[in-house]
């Protein structure tokens, strides 16, 4: 597999996207052939599978910028190691493992029982997992959301694309722990929409999705930082992989339980999503090689505005149903503007150069 070194064609960089395309769309329509005997459900589960593809990488737009904008601050090695184990544990650990995780401590019963359950009765599955959608959205909500506001309380973060709003939250980010309050009342906020056992179970699951963004980064530091101790080019390494690998579990919590809206086929939900993961990683691959973040100057503003927009809808969903493609066409809006943004910036900076250059002659 292709690792960020050397710049290619854009179309090289989804090479394997491509090839892992043709064998799942394949490999759901012999589902589709095995499962109904006709021609009908072959092609229902073919285009359920291209469904759920487009989905993940909707939903995905700002994962794969924020993969980059981490990615890029690290060895080469470990690029690699992302790359390669990185997206194993997405495919098979997020896509596959973790839906029947859920359905193993919600319904008490063993990794084959839920393997079984899954194969011979989809329906009581897919019931599970919309069970559990309330305590996993307040979860990856948090999460993401000390993600996004991280990003923005930066007394360091000197570039800006809605000024007015960033400015503040730079210069207030000398507020110790000022995202965790912000998290905390949001929390508080939430739960007092929601009554008894939910209202509980949503503060709990948002305080676990808290605590775990602050132990990642805790331990994300220490790790790095013994490394780094050993050897200087280790900076940068396992920290960041862990972190990059909760941060792509956050992203996927969304899609996973939406996926069951368009079927409760298990197999057929890994086969979309994982599709739309190969894509995911090809564009950080993409972004990595030809320094977009560099030379776009308001992308990663847009895709961690995208990121707080998520968060913000996933704490919602425990209110009201909010349809994915809301959820993946906002963030790819506010990723389209913020590039948009950026070439307007980048052209107004020549033509000031142009101009500069015309007077000096």
């Amino acid at each position: 597999m292709t690792t960020p070194s050397q710049p290619q064609s854009a179309i090289g960089y989804f090479k394997w996207a491509f090839i892992v395309t043709a064998l799942g769309l394949l490999l759901g329509a012999w589902l589709g052939w095995q499962s109904t005997g006709t021609i009908g459900g072959m092609a229902t589960v073919f285009f359920i599978c291209t469904v759920l593809a487009v989905l993940e990488i909707s939903l995905s737009f700002d994962n794969a910028i924020v993969n980059a904008n981490k990615l890029k601050d690290m060895t080469p090695v470990w690029q690699h190691r992302f790359l390669t184990w990185g997206i194993v544990i997405a495919v098979f650990g997020m896509r596959i493992v973790f839906p029947l995780l859920i359905v193993v401590i919600a319904a008490k019963i063993g990794p084959i029982e839920a393997i079984v359950l899954a194969a011979k009765q989809p329906g009581e599955y897919a019931r599970i997992m919309n069970d559990a959608h309330l305590p996993i959205a307040a979860f990856g909500g948090t999460f993401l959301m000390m993600v996004g506001l991280t990003y923005f309380f930066d007394q360091e973060k000197d570039v800006h694309w809605i000024a007015f709003i960033e400015k503040h939250m730079a210069r207030y980010a000398t507020i110790k722990g000022i995202e965790i309050a912000f998290v905390l009342v949001l929390i508080l906020v939430f739960s007092n929409f929601l009554e008894g056992d939910a209202a509980h179970t949503f503060v709990y699951a948002a305080i676990y999705g808290l605590l775990t963004f602050l132990a990642v980064e805790v331990v994300g530091g220490l790790l790095d930082a013994s490394q780094q101790t050993m050897s200087a080019a280790a900076k940068g390494g396992l920290g960041a992989f862990i972190y990059l690998e909760v941060l792509d579990a956050s992203f996927s919590f969304d899609g996973v339980i939406g996926a069951f809206a368009l079927t409760q086929n298990l197999f057929v939900i890994a086969i979309g999503l994982g599709i739309g993961a190969m894509y995911v990683r090809s564009m950080t691959i993409m972004l990595v090689d030809k320094g977009t973040l560099a030379e776009y100057r308001y992308l990663e503003h847009g895709a961690f505005y995208a990121i707080l927009i998520l968060s913000v809808i996933m704490y919602c969903q425990t209110l009201v149903h909010i349809p994915e493609v809301i959820t993946g066409l906002g963030g790819a809006a506010l990723i389209g503007i913020s590039l948009w943004s950026s070439i307007r910036y980048n052209r107004r900076e020549q033509a000031e150069a142009e101009g500069q250059t015309v007077e000096n002659v």
